[in-house]
């Protein structure tokens, strides 16, 4: 997979998470729908102005489109799991997420 291809697989992830639509994202980062659709497609590459203006609207750390800090296991159900968790977290308020934290540090621990 190439760098293209992961930056635009975890933009459509963080961007689904974020339950917004190509076109809603496309208006917030002053793009068209369809430079997104290529970028999530691993076809166009974002300019740097474009990946900080993606990092702010979608409040996220630039390295999270790169796969930066994400644990990358072989397509399974351990995969779909761990993609499915992130979703869920990605979602949750702050009181949640520490939560949420707090219950599985007591399920390792």
């Amino acid at each position: 997979m190439s760098l293209a291809e992961i930056f635009g697989a975890n933009l459509r992830h963080h961007r689904k998470a974020k339950r917004l639509t190509q076109d809603q994202l496309a208006e917030m980062v002053e793009l068209s729908s369809e430079m997104i659709s290529k970028i999530e497609r691993g076809i166009a590459a974002p300019s740097f102005t474009t990946i900080e203006k993606l990092s702010e609207v979608l409040e996220l750390p630039e390295g999270a489109f790169f796969g930066v800090g994400l644990v990358v296991t072989a397509d399974n159900t351990r995969t779909r799991q761990l993609s499915r968790i992130q979703t869920l977290l990605s979602r949750m308020n702050d009181e949640q997420l520490a939560r949420a934290t707090k219950l599985l540090s007591a399920l390792i621990d």
